[in-house]
């Protein structure tokens, strides 16, 4: 497994949730993070689902999630080559985070007609 980015962190009690944040945060991860605790998804499937991330971002994302454990990336030795992304047992542990946060946004975000707060959130 390749080697977390954060190996350790010195901070006050807050600092286990920097430290998730730092993980898991930015724009797309979480979106990712959701897709793929439905399933197995290649690199284009994600890309269908997550329509305004480029490629290049993505790419980005996906290593930095296989990095930090949360991501299995699979390689088959076919022509052209095929590659698939899946939760990995850490990643599936974010799975009561993620709905957590699906659940709040629902209730805090999409019902209050507030389109700012909404596009933030895109």
């Amino acid at each position: 497994m390749p080697r977390p980015r954060h190996d350790r962190f010195d901070c006050s009690p807050g600092c286990p949730v920097e430290a998730t944040l730092s993980l898991i945060g930015g724009k797309w991860k979480g979106v990712v993070l959701w897709h793929l605790l439905q399933g197995t998804l290649r690199f284009n499937e994600i890309r269908r689902r997550v329509p305004n991330v480029t490629q290049r971002m993505l790419t980005n994302q996906l290593r930095e999630l296989e990095t930090d454990g949360f991501v299995i990336r699979t390689v088959y030795p076919e022509v052209p080559p095929k590659v698939e992304y899946s939760l990995s047992e850490r990643g599936r542990s974010l799975e009561p985070v993620i709905l957590a946060l699906k659940a709040w946004g629902e209730h805090n975000v999409e019902g209050t007609g507030d389109t700012e707060v909404r596009q933030a959130a895109e």
